[in-house]
């Protein structure tokens, strides 16, 4: 569910609040805005998630989910998973903004007596790609670079 209430604002002025609040399951919720890049301050929540970053996490969690599924089907054990994701609007033909790409840098870290070699990792990553729904459901252009740790 989204929420979001008025207020006080006139509205018609164009000077309203656009934060508002993601509802999910089980009644977690998700303070939302507009990116502040988009709508200046006091109209937008900095501290918010804006649906850009929002649409960026969801294919990176997606990614990070099936890559840790996978190396533990392969024997690999994960201690962390850390991804400094990334998404670029660009123009369209019409001139209107879309998600053009999106890179992970994926960083896992793995312990234990079977540490997987460079191409076990891209396999691993390749795989995560392959499977992930969030992935298919877009049009962005996703970029891999992923890295791995020892600990």
């Amino acid at each position: 569910m989204v929420r979001w209430q008025r207020g006080e604002a006139r509205f018609t002025d164009g000077l309203y609040p656009r934060s508002h609040v993601w509802v999910f399951d089980e009644g977690v919720e998700v303070p939302a805005s507009a990116a502040p890049a988009c709508m200046p301050q006091p109209l937008s929540r900095p501290d918010a998630v804006d649906p850009e970053e929002a649409l960026v996490a969801a294919s990176s969690s997606c990614h990070m989910l099936f890559a840790l599924d996978f190396a533990r089907r392969a024997g690999f054990r994960v201690e962390s998973y850390e991804d400094a994701a990334h998404g670029v609007l660009s123009p369209n033909a019409m001139g209107r903004l879309f998600m053009s790409h999106i890179t992970l840098r994926p960083v896992m870290v793995f312990s234990g007596e079977r540490i997987p070699l460079d191409g076990d990792l891209a396999r691993l990553h390749h795989q995560a790609h392959e499977a992930c729904y969030v992935a298919h459901s877009l049009r962005a252009e996703i970029s891999i670079f992923p890295h791995m740790r020892v600990a």
